[in-house]
C-alpha cells in the first residue's frame, strides 16, 4: 500500500494533508451528525470538484480561532452577537450567513464566501481532524456534492460520486473505528442579522430533530443569543 493511500478511493491523514497543499480539494468527514464536505485552499478547486461554476460563493472553513478573530472589525455585529457566533460555530456546528460591516476593510481572502454583504462561515473543530487541516488557516468549504446529488454520508458514497482526482479522506484513519451508520445530514443554516433577528436559511441536520423548525430557532435563540 503506496504512502498517503488508505483503501480502494480513499487517501489517509497524510494523502489528505498532501493534497490540501498541492491546492487539490479533498473531501473530508466530519462528525455526526454532519455528512461529509470538500474543502480546498483554492475555492475554484471547491467548486470545480462539486461540478458548479467556478466562481459560486462557497462557505469560509474558520477552524482557525485566529482566522475568525480577524473578522471581528468586518461583521456587523455588537460583541454580545460576536460572541455567540463563536459559540453557534464552535458547539451547534451551524453554518452562519453573517452581515459585515459597510465599509469595512476586509481581507481578500473574504471574497469567495462574501455575496450582497454577508459571508457564510463554517467553524466545526473536530479534534481528530484537526492534524489535517491546521497548516491552513484559510480554508474553504462545501457540502461533498456533486451536482443533483445528495451530500455523501460515508467515504463509500463520496468515492461513488466524486472522480478519481477528488481525494476523499475516511473517518476510519482518523478515529479508529469502523463506518458509522448514524443519519447524517448537510449543516443547517442560519442568517444572523445585525439587530439579533435569526433566520433559517436552510434546514438540515441541526433541525431535523424539530418537526417545527421555529422550535430550533427558539432553542437557539434562548441558548445563545439570550444577551442579544
Amino acid at each position: 500500500m503506496s504512502a498517503g493511500r488508505e483503501s480502494a478511493g480513499t487517501v489517509d491523514p497524510d494523502g489528505a494533508r498532501i493534497a490540501l497543499h498541492r491546492g487539490t480539494a479533498v473531501v473530508l468527514p466530519n462528525p455526526a451528525p454532519l455528512t461529509y464536505v470538500v474543502a480546498g485552499t483554492d475555492p475554484a478547486a471547491v467548486n470545480t470538484a462539486k461540478d458548479r461554476p467556478t466562481d459560486q460563493a462557497v462557505a469560509l472553513w474558520v477552524h482557525d480561532p485566529a482566522t475568525l478573530a480577524a473578522l471581528d472589525a468586518v461583521l456587523d455585529l455588537d460583541p454580545a452577537r460576536t460572541a455567540a457566533v463563536r459559540r453557534l460555530l464552535a458547539e451547534e456546528l451551524v453554518t452562519l450567513l453573517l452581515p459585515l460591516r459597510p465599509g469595512a476593510a476586509r481581507p481578500a481572502w473574504l471574497a469567495p464566501a462574501t455575496r450582497d454583504g454577508w459571508t457564510m462561515l463554517f467553524g466545526a473543530r473536530w479534534a481528530p481532524l484537526l492534524p489535517v487541516i491546521a497548516g491552513h488557516p484559510v480554508l474553504y468549504v462545501s457540502s461533498a456534492n456533486r451536482t443533483g446529488h445528495r451530500p455523501a454520508a460515508t467515504a463509500a458514497e463520496a468515492v461513488a460520486m466524486f472522480p478519481p482526482a477528488v481525494p476523499v479522506l475516511g473517518a476510519g484513519p482518523l478515529t479508529g473505528g469502523g463506518p458509522d451508520t448514524r443519519p447524517r445530514a448537510a449543516t443547517t443554516t442560519l442568517r444572523l442579522h445585525p439587530d439579533g433577528r435569526l433566520e433559517l436559511h436552510r434546514r438540515g441536520a441541526q433541525d431535523r430533530p424539530h418537526a417545527d423548525f421555529d422550535r430550533y430557532l427558539d432553542l437557539v435563540r434562548s441558548t445563545y443569543l439570550r444577551a442579544g
